[in-house]
């Protein structure tokens, strides 16, 4: 299963945008749940500078990834095998392994309770 290194980066990239935009989406529910008071605590303070912090990392490394991805040759290939049967969400497994790279990977439609077990 050899593929093109920039189309498994840019995969990766994709995946990484995803998490950001999953993990933003907590921010406004934990604000919602602890009412007006919540941001009078300093221990949720740091929970939600964590919280922006992830996002920006996130966000950061996928544009590093990108950016780094316009230097390498197309012709590079990887096996993709071993890496692909250690990832265990089955819907970031097929866009990794399927070359979806088009809007969110993740399946952001999905009613509340449904998941992935391990």
């Amino acid at each position: 299963m050899q593929e093109s290194l920039p189309e498994i980066l840019m995969r990766v990239v994709t995946e990484l945008h995803d998490v950001a935009y999953l993990i933003e989406r907590v921010e406004p529910q934990m604000l919602e749940i602890g009412g007006p008071k919540a941001m009078e605590n300093p221990d949720t303070l740091k929970v939600l500078q964590g919280i922006d912090l992830a996002v920006q990392k996130a966000r950061g490394l996928a544009e590093f990834i990108d950016t780094i991805t316009a230097d390498v040759s197309n012709d590079w290939t990887v096996d993709m095998t071993t890496a692909l049967s250690l990832v265990k969400l089955s819907e970031m497994q097929k866009a990794l392994g399927a070359g979806l790279r088009h809007g969110h990977s993740q399946p952001l439609t999905k009613v509340a309770g449904d998941f992935d077990f391990f």
